[in-house]
Formats: C-alpha cells, structure tokens, sequence
C-alpha cells in the first residue's frame, strides 16, 4: 500500500540546481595547455582534485576568505598575503571554511617558494593547494575554464530539454512500469530499479549481472534507506498527491550531462503519473509478477542464478526453500475466456483476470504462502499460473489450495454481479511436484497445465483440487523432461496418428488422449471426445489399425499415453 507523505516545516523535493556533472574538476583543469606549460606541482589535497569548480576567480588579498561563496578555484600570485605565520594559517583556514574549490599560486621572483604555513594550512585541512613553476598569464586560464563552463552548461541545457521531452512524451503515452525503468536506465547508463514501499523489486533494468546487482536486494535496500552500508546509490521517492507509492533507484554509473538525479527525477515523475493512471493499488505487483513468470515460461532468461535474484527480490524466496507450480482454471477446468458464458451455468457473463489474480494473490498470502501470480502468458482463456514457495517443513495443504480456490470462486461471483460466495463456479487448482529450483519450478508448472488439461470438463462447479504426486506417469514423464529419448519414444509411438490427422485434417490424436485419461470407461471418454459412442469406437479401430497395437493391452496403454504426455510437454 502506498504511504501518504506531509513535508515538515523547512522540508523542500527540488532538483539540484546545478550539476556538477558538467563543471571541470581541478584534475582536469591541471591539463589545460596553458596550466600544464607553467608546470603545476600539487603540494596538498591530491584527494580532493575532482572537486568540480564553479568557477575560476583571481584574488591577491587576505580578504579573500570572506568574499568566496564556494566551489571557486582561485589563482593568486600571493602578492597581497600578509607575511607573518598566524595570519597566513588564519588565510588558509579561512579559505577552506569557505568552501573554495583550491588554491593556485603563481611563483616568481618576490616568491620564489609558497609560504610554509600556508603549505601547513592547506595540508591540515585537506584543501588543494596548487604552485605554478612558470609565469602563466591568468586571463587565459580564466577565459579556457569559463568557456569551458559555458559550453558544458549549455550541453546540459539540451541534455535536460531532451530527458524532460523523453518521459513527458512516455507519461503522455501511457507507457507501462518497465518502459519507463528501461528507458531511466538506458539514458544513465547504469542500472535502475523500480522497487514499492516493502522494497520489493517492481521492475529493473540494466541489470547484466542480476545474480549480483539484486542479491539480498531487501536488506540492502534497507541499509541504503538508513544511509548505513557503503551503497553509493541515487534514490528518488515516487510520489504524487501527497501518496508516496516506491521508490526508483540508480545504481553507480558515469556522470549524465543533465545530472544523474535530475534524470532520476523526471523518471519518477513520469511512473507516478502513469501510477495515478493504474486501476488500482496493485497494478505494478501485477505487472512485475506477469513479467517474471511470462520470463519464466517463455524460458526468456540468460542464467538460472539471475532469475532466481529477480524472483527474490520480488518477494519470492527460494533459497532453501521447496517450490511449486500450480495452475488455476475457472469453468470445468480449463479456464473460461474474458467474455460469454451464461449466467444459469455459474459462469460469468466477463471475467477479469487481474481481479482473479489479485484474489488468488491475497488468499495464498492469507494461508501463509509466499507466490507470484499472473494470468497465464500462453493461454487466451482465463488461467491462472503460480509459484509457490514454502518451507519443507510446511508443504502445501489442501485446505490452502481450497481457500485460494474459494477466494477465486468469490471473485467469480462478483464479476457475474449476484453476489454470490462463487459456489456455482467450477474452480480447479492443479499442483505440480516439488521442485527444489527453478528449472524444477518450470517443469512443476508444465505438470500442473497437464492436470488441468485432463480435468477439462469433469467438473460443472465447486472446487476440485489435482495434485501430481497423485499421477506417477505424468511425473516420471515430466522428471525426463527434454530427454531426447522420450521425444524419441514419443515420435515412434505417435507418428502414424501425427501423420494420419495431418493429412486428413483428423482427431485420432485427441481420441486416443481422452481414451487414456479414461482406461476401462470407453463411455468417459466418448463424452470428453464430444463424440458419439458409435463414432469413437470407430476412431479407437482406426488407430489400432494404423499403429499395429491393442488399446485393451495395459503396457501397451501405458506407453501411448506417456508417449502423448512427452508431446504435450513439448507444446
């Protein structure tokens, strides 16, 4: 949920006025060609010489330090500097206090040497303190740097006019979460998160080394809030109407002309006009939640180590943990599509997927489980896919899956607007096997969509619960997983059938599926066919023809069917 924010007396949000991405440091200053001809020696603050300077200003008097307002770099030839050790100590105190960016001193023949208390001064304080070995006309120092100054400043100018027409044109058109993260990334050059109020990682790009750059991302994150760790990250609040709803995060990356934070900035602005435009509070765990899993089962990921860094860091723990995919269809079992269905049937007249999702989301939440939910990224119906962690120790129960269910019946009866508890809707959860990583998590899923797949139209309402665990061959089929002699088994068995229906347009395919998840009950699986019983004895000859086999043989059954198991693996 989002935070409502009130500023406190003398609290301001602005941008920083001035980037010092585009001042010169002295560092850079030092290798001017009319610097570097009058042979610059570093006496003191050799650490402070990236120090961006403001500005270059020539002073000979001792009044100096009262007339600096910061960030000036001054040339001077000393000419005016009192001559007794206090007050030359009191100089150099004054001038660091002051906040100038570092001393230059031209030496010559009055001063052949820099004073050693100002050399002391200078040294105690940390500020740069720079001699000249040859006589060096000032105006054409002051002229480069100014010029120098200018022209960058005008480039930052044309930087910012360019971000601020980039994410307004973005705001404008509507663009998602993870537009507007991707583009703040690929402007800085660096990495960029999305994360919400809870620290979860809504969104991130640039990231090429996920595994490293999101690790432990909660804790981190944490830290950094507190100023606490050495995280040298830019953080930026989302916010808008007083709501405050996350937070964008730049990680360590080069200087951006028009200021790293400003760029941050017109980001934010930009994600929290497109989250004033969401339907709801939770839009962007939606979003990050259908990203992640349409990653995972489109297999779009370099390396399993990165993708489990963005799963946890998205709320999702799985070291240590068991996990488990399942996948949830409304209306007989497989899901029913965004519109049509009668009313009479249970079935709603529309379904909103998100809202059935949200539903699923907050009652494995309520039953302790920790999942991401999303509609499934393969199927045009309404189907729910999720993954689930929990602890060994605590699998997952049947009365946690039936809770989810009843939330999503609920749901259901809502959208149909009769208020209903959702009873009259047939729900089905279908739960994979336990898998200890995430290529397991994948396979654990694909298990769960043949579970459904089998309970098509079984059921008419209520909620019916599958389990894997409770169908061995499915499991050993999915345990093989790409194995290429199960794809071979799978070709052997099947050709005649592949080659029969795609010649004649045929369904001895689909017949000889729903004759193996009904052995025994040739009347079943005529009705899960939607053929007569007269048509699919025919179709059941047929294909005992073509392969040479007796369907009434168990072995041979068993071998058909964990050859159609492999196929549908496939997709």
């Amino acid at each position: 949920m989002p935070d409502r924010r009130s500023l406190t007396a003398g609290e301001t949000d602005r941008p920083e006025a001035v980037s010092s991405a585009v001042l010169p440091t002295i560092r850079e200053i030092l290798r001017f060609d009319d610097v570097a001809r009058a042979l610059p020696e570093v006496l003191s603050g050799e650490d402070g010489l990236d120090r961006p300077v403001r500005w270059v200003h020539v002073s000979e008097t001792a009044e100096s330090a009262r007339l600096v307002s910061g960030g000036e770099l001054l040339l001077s030839t000393g000419a005016g500097w009192p001559t007794d050790d206090d007050a030359l100590l009191a100089l150099a105190a004054g001038l660091a206090e002051g906040g100038i960016a570092g001393l230059v001193l031209e030496l010559s023949d009055r001063m052949p040497q820099p004073p050693v208390a100002i050399v002391d001064g200078f040294r105690a304080s940390g500020m740069p303190f720079i001699v000249l070995h040859r006589e060096v006309r000032f105006i054409a120092i002051t002229e480069a740097v100014h010029s120098r100054i200018i022209a960058d400043q005008m480039v930052a100018l044309r930087a910012r006019d360019e971000i601020h027409a980039l994410f307004t044109e973005l705001s404008l058109r509507g663009s998602p979460a993870d537009f507007i993260v991707a583009e703040a990334a690929r402007a800085l050059g660096a990495a960029v998160v999305l994360e919400d109020l809870n620290h979860r990682v809504i969104a991130a790009s640039g990231v090429d080394a996920a595994a490293v750059v999101l690790a432990d991302w909660e804790q981190r994150s944490r830290r950094a809030h507190r100023g606490a760790g050495d995280e040298r990250w830019l953080i930026t609040p989302i916010e808008a109407r007083g709501m405050r709803w996350g937070h964008l995060i730049a990680l360590p990356g080069l200087p951006h002309p028009a200021g790293r934070s400003n760029v941050l900035e017109q980001a934010a602005v930009a994600l929290a006009l497109s989250r004033l435009a969401d339907r709801d509070a939770d839009e962007w765990t939606r979003q990050s939640h259908d990203r992640l899993l349409g990653a995972l089962l489109g297999r779009r990921f370099a390396s399993e180590s990165g993708l489990v860094a963005r799963f946890e860091a998205s709320g999702l723990p799985v070291a240590g943990r068991v996990l488990s995919g399942a996948v949830v269809g409304v209306g007989g079992g497989a899901g029913v599509g965004g519109s049509g269905g009668s009313q009479g049937s249970g079935r709603p007249g529309r379904l909103d997927a998100a809202a059935l999702a949200d539903a699923a989301r907050q009652a494995a939440r309520g039953q302790g489980l920790d999942v991401l939910v999303a509609q499934h990224p393969e199927r045009t119906e309404v189907m729910l896919v999720l993954a689930v962690s929990s602890r060994a120790e605590r699998p997952v129960t049947d009365a946690a899956l039936t809770a989810v269910a009843q939330a999503i019946g609920r749901a259901v009866g809502g959208a149909a607007g009769d208020g209903s508890a959702g009873d009259g809707a047939a729900v089905t959860v279908a739960l994979g096997s336990q898998a200890p990583g995430i290529p397991g998590l994948l396979a654990s899923i694909a298990e769960a969509g043949q579970l459904i797949a089998r309970a098509d139209g079984r059921r008419s309402r209520g909620v019916t619960i599958l389990r894997a665990e409770h169908r061995p061959l499915l499991r050993l089929v999915t345990t093989l997983g790409a194995d290429p002699r199960m794809q071979e088994h799978s070709e052997l068995m099947l050709r005649p059938l592949i080659d029969f229906d795609l010649a004649n347009g045929g369904d001895l395919l689909d017949v000889l599926r729903a004759y193996a998840a009904h052995p025994g009950n040739r009347t079943r699986a005529a009705a899960a066919s939607h053929l007569s019983r007269s048509v699919f004895y025919q179709r059941i000859a047929l294909i005992e023809d073509l392969l040479g086999m007796d369907l009434d043989d168990g072995e041979t059954l068993s071998a058909l069917h964990a050859a159609l198991l492999a196929r549908s693996a496939r997709g």
